[in-house]
């Protein structure tokens, strides 16, 4: 069956906020992705090339089309469309409240770009971070741009939105941490391996009312040191940074204990 017309004009108004929130779906595109979807959320519509589907006879969507490349065209929010898109359920997530205490968590304090958010769901997927903590004011995690810079990491990673305050304060014994130019050198901090670590907003970085709950301030050290250099690194660059020295001493630390060296 062809894309009608109303079904194009459906894809494409999934580029609003609104609509999306309003189906409570999002638009994956291209076979990494849909591939790295299927499983975990329910496909209510796959639209895909006849090619495609030959080489995938065992999707599963509630419909599936089959369309030809310039009915994909015509229906996709990519510059260059990819052989297949789909429309997913949003999930519905159910967290313990004990997260914060057995494992590290981000916390994205206004992060405002639809890339870099897409960017840190990525890093946090290959960290092995399962929880990211998002303020209110973050960008919607199920825009498509953010969906697309996951590549997959949306599969694995649970984003939810809450008041990051809240989150702490009920919390009151776990490390916060966050970046700061008045930070300590992280290379020479003893990192724990549960907590929250908060990142902040590109352009202001992490608020005022969020920094007052942060109880370990942390510095990402430029080289060499005394070399004029930018004011500050990108949110996901300085994401991964934080996050590879965080799981680094964990590796040490299991390592260690692997081999029976005291601590």
């Amino acid at each position: 069956m062809a894309l009608s017309k109303n079904k194009i004009k459906y894809i494409r108004s999934l580029d609003l906020k609104k609509n999306r929130r309003e189906e409570k779906v999002f638009l994956a595109e291209g076979p990494k992705l849909i591939a790295e979807l299927q499983g975990h959320y329910r496909c209510r519509l796959l639209a895909a090339t006849e090619e495609w589907l030959k080489m995938h006879p065992n999707i599963k969507a509630d419909e599936t089309l089959e369309v030809s490349s310039e009915e994909l065209s015509r229906a996709s929010l990519l510059k260059t469309p990819q052989q297949v898109l789909g429309i997913f359920e949003q999930p519905n997530f159910s967290l313990s409240k004990d997260v914060l205490n057995h494992s590290l968590c981000l916390g994205l304090d206004d992060i405002q770009d639809p890339g870099n958010l897409g960017t840190i769901i990525r890093l946090a997927d290959w960290f092995g971070i399962e929880y990211i903590f998002c303020s209110p004011n973050t960008v919607d995690v199920y825009s498509p741009k953010t969906i697309q810079a996951s590549m997959g990491g949306i599969a694995r990673v649970k984003v939810c939105y809450v008041p990051l305050e809240n989150l702490i304060i009920l919390e009151t014994d776990i490390p916060v941490y966050g970046t700061f130019l008045n930070g300590e050198n992280i290379y020479e901090q003893s990192l724990s391996q549960n907590g929250l670590i908060i990142m902040g907003n590109e352009g202001k970085g992490i608020s005022q009312k969020i920094e007052s709950l942060i109880n370990r301030k942390l510095y990402i050290p430029n080289y060499p040191s005394q070399r004029e250099t930018s004011e500050s690194l990108n949110v996901a660059i300085a994401t991964a940074v934080v996050c590879a020295e965080f799981r680094r001493q964990a590796a040490f630390s299991q390592n260690r204990k692997g081999t029976g060296e005291k601590l």
